[in-house]
């Protein structure tokens, strides 16, 4: 195998720089994450709570504690990565996810569905997710914004096509049998990329991030940060910098998750069929394949806290846009809308911990980081649940979980700054 690796290497090469490939790997794991996103299970919720005698709520407490059981691990991935390689570590996610797909579709009562939920969202939402973000860091710097944007339209392809993929896998075979086919694409889709195409640093093929040779210079841009360049987590969490990035990605988390979630319930409540609130995630998808070259190209370009407070107001936008729903029309609106939502939060995933915190020990970093934001997916749906139930209807609730997002943004763009040491940032705080 590592024989075949090398020749790929040397044939892909000769067309371009190899990140490309890297990346284009990376946006299939991202796509094959969808059976740990959230967008996936909001069309399962109903026909679980059906079928397990269960209401959506439950499913939903499940849903959160289940994930924030699973975030507890990313820690652990997180070194693992550093200590394999991100190569090894997306190989055994990927088969352990697969797995995981065909045991969901078996489980009998909501305790074992909360273990499937912990694993689904441990192994894609979680560390596959990890996986991919840390290989484009590696291979991308200065080109990061937009090579992070290209990767996320993985989550936008699975945005447009897990929903409807799932809900007419339902209507043709059950929720159970949905979980098996689903479990098998991943394998399909996913292993033999995996197994063929990834190598985890530029460095370890005598290249340098974006481009160039190991040893030259890069000719376009400031100086790249290198891969033994960083903080260390400790020296990270010494730094305000890092709680104020942590602290608006924790919002960003919770809030799309929260919208990812009960899409389907809130559209349905409205009165719009199933169907066509399944159908207008495609739409969202497609809005987030549009913008997405524009996000990685602010980010890139603009200073990084203003972009931050930027995307933390259209997420409050979001928000109360799915409060103005009541037909096709305005549900396609806020798709769109949210479109552009996802598009600042997948791409912001990948980008800001290395950003702010270097290369050399990002595993570490990200998988803390990412510990903290699954635990705000795993709080905001059964909080914005139980407070439509309390409330009888979901309007209040994300309205006033608007103003979480809006405070954040005022926070980052007076008080976000580079922590000492680490080398000037491409385009200012």
């Amino acid at each position: 195998m590592e024989r075949i690796r090398d020749s790929a290497f040397a044939a892909l090469s000769k067309r371009g720089f190899y990140g490309w490939w890297i990346l284009g790997v990376a946006a299939l794991g991202i796509f094959a994450s969808g059976p740990g996103q959230s967008h996936t299970f909001s069309v399962f919720v109903k026909p679980i709570s059906v079928d397990l005698g269960i209401s959506p709520a439950e499913v939903a407490s499940a849903y959160a504690v289940a994930t924030m059981a699973a975030a507890f691990g990313l820690p652990l991935m997180g070194k693992l990565v550093d200590s394999f390689g991100p190569r090894r570590m997306t190989l055994v996610v990927s088969i352990a996810l697969g797995f995981a797909c065909l045991l969901f579709g078996a489980v009998p009562n909501v305790v074992l569905l909360g273990l499937g939920f912990a694993a689904l969202r441990f192994l894609g939402q979680g560390s596959l997710m990890l996986n991919c973000a840390n290989l484009v860091s590696q291979w991308f710097d200065r080109k990061r914004g937009f090579a992070m944007s290209l990767m996320a339209l993985g989550f936008a392809a699975s945005m447009a096509v897990h929903p409807p993929l799932g809900q007419a896998l339902i209507d043709a075979f059950g929720w159970r049998t949905a979980w098996v086919v689903l479990g098998v694409l991943t394998w399909v889709i996913l292993l033999p990329p995996v197994l063929i195409l990834i190598h985890d640093k530029p460095e370890e093929k005598g290249l340098e991030p974006d481009g160039g040779d190991a040893g030259g210079t890069i000719q376009l841009g400031p100086k790249a940060v290198g891969a033994g360049v960083g903080l260390t987590l400790t020296e990270a969490m010494r730094t305000p910098t890092f709680y104020i990035v942590v602290v608006g990605m924790f919002s960003i988390s919770m809030l799309v998750t929260v919208l990812h979630f009960y899409q389907v319930t809130i559209f349905t409540a409205r009165g719009l069929d199933p169907a066509v609130a399944a159908r207008v995630f495609p739409i969202s998808a497609a809005v987030m394949v549009l913008t997405m070259p524009v996000v990685g190209q602010i980010l890139d370009r603009v200073h990084t806290r203003f972009a931050f407070a930027m995307a933390l107001c259209v997420q409050a936008a979001s928000l109360v846009g799915a409060t103005l729903v009541t037909d096709v029309v305005s549900a396609s609106v806020y798709a769109a809308v949210f479109g552009f939502n996802n598009a600042w939060s997948i791409t912001l995933f990948g980008y800001i911990f290395p950003r702010y915190f270097g290369r050399k020990h990002l595993g570490s970093i990200q998988g803390t980081g990412q510990t903290i934001l699954v635990i705000g997916a795993s709080v905001g749906p059964p909080v914005i649940g139980f407070a439509a139930e309390l409330m009888g209807a979901y309007e209040l609730p994300l309205r006033l979980a608007a103003l979480y997002p809006l405070a954040c943004a005022v926070v980052i763009a007076l008080f976000l700054r580079t922590p000492a040491g680490l080398e000037p940032p491409r385009t200012g705080d």
